[in-house]
């Protein structure tokens, strides 16, 4: 979906911090400039956009965040899934990839945005109460259910896609801005393959295959 190296949200942050560092150093004292250079250096870092080797197998299920997996808990999905699954949850850091990447090939067929509150990601209770944006994706082989959760830094959920959309598993579709987390439910024919305290890569890292 988007390829750049520094995804587009990052840019105006980016330039205006830049602009900052240039003015400082030119018409006070370049010691001013070291603070929004750092600042400048650490939102081009936060907004980067690595390629990723997405496994090429439609059994398996990869991770749509880069972070720390939270929690690993059986859940009855009645969004979409509409049967018992198995919730993964990732936690990202500010110094984690925010871009979100599709855990598997198929078309968008459930999209929900809720507003909410901002609190911590990482409390259990930022599933439900936080700002969200929730995607249902379907194929011939299983149904899975992937919410973006917004942070208590993170203000804005960003989302290049819509209903009907086609994903490959891996390609990217949206991203949450500074800390949050992400929700994945799998249907119970996936076999989990993550426990809390790992550390994943969207797009890259499989968390499930299917029993087969």
């Amino acid at each position: 979906m988007v390829r750049a190296p520094i995804v587009k949200e990052g840019y105006l942050y980016i330039g205006i911090l830049v602009l900052i560092t240039v003015v400082a150093a030119l018409s006070i004292d370049p010691y001013w400039a070291i603070v929004p250079g750092v600042l400048a250096a650490f939102v081009t870092f936060f907004f980067r956009n690595p390629q990723r080797a997405v496994p090429d197998d439609d059994t398996l299920v990869v991770s749509a965040a880069d972070g720390t997996v939270m929690g690993v808990c059986d859940v009855y999905e009645g969004q979409f899934l509409e049967e018992d699954g198995i919730k993964i949850t990732v936690f990202l850091s500010v110094f984690d990839v925010h871009v979100n990447r599709s855990p598997i090939g198929g078309e968008i067929k459930f999209q929900q945005y809720t507003c909410g509150r901002y609190r911590p990601a990482y409390k259990e209770t930022a599933g439900f109460e936080n700002e969200r944006h929730t995607i249902g994706l379907e194929n011939d082989r299983m149904r899975v259910l992937v919410t973006q959760i917004a942070g208590i830094l993170a203000r804005r959920i960003v989302s290049w896609v819509t209903l009907g959309s086609t994903l490959a598993r891996g390609e990217r579709y949206g991203m949450i801005k500074f800390g949050s987390c992400t929700e994945i439910v799998v249907p119970r024919t996936v076999e989990v393959l993550v426990k809390k305290g790992d550390k994943v890569k969207g797009g890259e890292t499989v968390i499930g295959r299917l029993r087969v």
